[in-house]
Protein backbone atom coordinates (compact mmCIF):
# COMPACT_ATOMS: atom_id res chain seq x y z
CA UNK A 1 0.00 0.00 0.00
CA UNK A 2 1.64 3.21 -1.12
CA UNK A 3 1.42 6.65 0.82
CA UNK A 4 -1.76 8.63 0.82
CA UNK A 5 -2.06 12.09 -0.67
CA UNK A 6 -2.53 13.78 2.47
CA UNK A 7 0.36 11.90 3.95
CA UNK A 8 2.82 12.99 0.97
CA UNK A 9 0.84 16.13 1.47
CA UNK A 10 2.16 17.18 4.96
CA UNK A 11 5.82 15.79 4.07
CA UNK A 12 5.64 18.34 1.20
CA UNK A 13 4.55 21.16 3.56
CA UNK A 14 7.11 19.99 6.19
CA UNK A 15 9.59 21.39 3.49
CA UNK A 16 7.78 24.06 2.50
CA UNK A 17 8.25 25.33 6.29
CA UNK A 18 11.87 24.78 6.04
CA UNK A 19 12.13 27.34 3.04
CA UNK A 20 9.88 29.62 5.14
CA UNK A 21 12.63 29.36 7.98
CA UNK A 22 15.24 30.28 5.19
CA UNK A 23 13.74 33.27 4.25
CA UNK A 24 12.98 34.52 8.08
CA UNK A 25 16.37 33.78 9.02
CA UNK A 26 17.24 36.50 6.20
CA UNK A 27 14.75 38.92 7.59
CA UNK A 28 11.95 38.06 4.78
CA UNK A 29 8.35 37.43 6.13
CA UNK A 30 8.40 33.72 6.51
CA UNK A 31 6.70 32.10 3.68
CA UNK A 32 7.98 28.99 1.73
CA UNK A 33 6.85 27.48 -1.53
CA UNK A 34 7.85 24.57 -4.17
CA UNK A 35 6.56 23.09 -6.51
CA UNK A 36 6.31 18.59 -7.15
CA UNK A 37 5.46 17.34 -10.17
CA UNK A 38 5.13 13.09 -10.02
CA UNK A 39 6.40 13.11 -6.16
CA UNK A 40 9.59 14.78 -7.50
CA UNK A 41 10.27 18.66 -6.51
CA UNK A 42 11.22 20.72 -9.21
CA UNK A 43 11.92 23.96 -7.60
CA UNK A 44 12.07 25.52 -4.16
CA UNK A 45 11.67 29.14 -2.75
CA UNK A 46 11.30 31.01 -0.18
CA UNK A 47 10.05 35.00 0.36
CA UNK A 48 12.74 37.40 -0.74
CA UNK A 49 11.83 40.85 -1.91
CA UNK A 50 14.27 42.58 0.39
CA UNK A 51 16.90 40.73 -0.74
CA UNK A 52 16.34 41.23 -3.70
CA UNK A 53 14.86 44.41 -3.93
CA UNK A 54 11.86 43.26 -6.14
CA UNK A 55 8.29 43.41 -4.80
CA UNK A 56 7.65 40.76 -7.05
CA UNK A 57 9.94 38.46 -5.09
CA UNK A 58 7.05 36.31 -3.54
CA UNK A 59 8.30 32.56 -2.46
CA UNK A 60 5.32 31.26 -4.95
CA UNK A 61 6.48 33.82 -7.97
CA UNK A 62 10.25 32.49 -7.67
CA UNK A 63 9.43 29.09 -7.43
CA UNK A 64 7.04 29.32 -10.13
CA UNK A 65 10.28 31.07 -12.16
CA UNK A 66 12.83 28.12 -11.49
CA UNK A 67 10.11 25.16 -12.43
CA UNK A 68 9.80 27.20 -15.68
CA UNK A 69 13.49 26.88 -16.37
CA UNK A 70 13.79 23.10 -14.84
CA UNK A 71 11.11 22.77 -17.51
CA UNK A 72 11.53 25.17 -20.13
CA UNK A 73 7.79 25.96 -20.18
CA UNK A 74 6.16 29.08 -18.84
CA UNK A 75 3.27 26.08 -18.56
CA UNK A 76 3.49 23.60 -15.39
CA UNK A 77 0.84 21.12 -16.35
CA UNK A 78 0.06 18.46 -13.83
CA UNK A 79 2.20 19.84 -11.24
CA UNK A 80 1.66 20.92 -7.61
CA UNK A 81 2.57 24.25 -5.80
CA UNK A 82 2.92 23.74 -1.76
CA UNK A 83 3.27 27.78 -0.08
CA UNK A 84 3.01 27.96 3.80
CA UNK A 85 0.58 30.76 3.26
CA UNK A 86 -2.63 31.60 1.31
CA UNK A 87 -1.55 33.13 -1.77
CA UNK A 88 -1.54 36.81 -2.55
CA UNK A 89 -3.49 38.04 -6.13
CA UNK A 90 -0.24 38.54 -7.75
CA UNK A 91 0.40 35.16 -6.89
CA UNK A 92 -2.82 33.33 -7.49
CA UNK A 93 -2.59 35.15 -10.82
CA UNK A 94 0.57 33.70 -12.30
CA UNK A 95 -0.11 30.45 -10.38
CA UNK A 96 -3.31 30.12 -12.86
CA UNK A 97 -1.53 31.40 -16.12
CA UNK A 98 1.18 28.78 -15.57
CA UNK A 99 -1.23 26.20 -15.12
CA UNK A 100 -0.93 24.81 -12.21
CA UNK A 101 -3.00 21.71 -11.23
CA UNK A 102 -2.92 21.95 -7.87
CA UNK A 103 -2.37 24.65 -5.10
CA UNK A 104 -1.78 23.10 -1.35
CA UNK A 105 -0.84 25.79 1.36
CA UNK A 106 -1.16 25.87 5.07
CA UNK A 107 -2.02 29.37 6.93
CA UNK A 108 -5.35 31.06 5.72
CA UNK A 109 -4.73 34.70 4.91
CA UNK A 110 -8.25 36.37 5.97
CA UNK A 111 -6.92 40.21 5.37
CA UNK A 112 -5.00 39.00 1.56
CA UNK A 113 -5.43 35.43 0.67
CA UNK A 114 -6.47 34.56 -2.84
CA UNK A 115 -7.93 31.63 -2.66
CA UNK A 116 -10.74 31.66 -0.30
CA UNK A 117 -10.85 35.17 1.70
CA UNK A 118 -10.03 38.44 0.04
CA UNK A 119 -10.65 37.16 -3.18
CA UNK A 120 -11.68 33.60 -4.70
CA UNK A 121 -9.56 33.63 -7.80
CA UNK A 122 -9.94 29.89 -8.01
CA UNK A 123 -13.36 30.55 -9.55
CA UNK A 124 -13.11 33.29 -11.33
CA UNK A 125 -15.01 33.28 -14.37
CA UNK A 126 -12.54 35.62 -16.02
CA UNK A 127 -9.41 33.10 -15.86
CA UNK A 128 -9.58 30.30 -18.15
CA UNK A 129 -7.89 27.45 -15.74
CA UNK A 130 -8.72 26.46 -12.60
CA UNK A 131 -6.53 25.41 -10.21
CA UNK A 132 -7.83 22.39 -7.45
CA UNK A 133 -6.59 23.36 -4.19
CA UNK A 134 -6.39 22.09 -0.23
CA UNK A 135 -5.89 24.47 2.25
CA UNK A 136 -5.39 23.96 5.67
CA UNK A 137 -2.12 22.03 5.69
CA UNK A 138 -0.15 21.80 8.94
CA UNK A 139 -2.13 24.88 9.29
CA UNK A 140 -1.39 25.00 12.83
CA UNK A 141 2.59 25.30 12.06
CA UNK A 142 2.55 27.32 9.13
CA UNK A 143 0.29 30.30 11.26
CA UNK A 144 2.22 30.17 14.34
CA UNK A 145 5.57 30.58 12.15
CA UNK A 146 4.09 33.80 11.26
CA UNK A 147 2.84 35.18 13.81
CA UNK A 148 5.90 34.47 16.06
CA UNK A 149 7.53 36.30 13.08
CA UNK A 150 5.38 39.15 13.28
CA UNK A 151 5.19 39.27 17.24
CA UNK A 152 8.84 39.17 17.07
CA UNK A 153 9.42 42.08 14.85
CA UNK A 154 6.30 44.84 17.34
Amino acid sequence: MGISQHDLDEAWMRHAIRLAQRAEDQGEVPVGALIVKDERCLAEAWNQPIALSDPTAHAELLALRAAGKMLNNYRLIDTTIYVTLEPCVMCMGAISHARIKRLVFGAFDEKRGAVCHALSLTDAPFLNHRVSWQGGVLETRCAEQLRDFFRARR
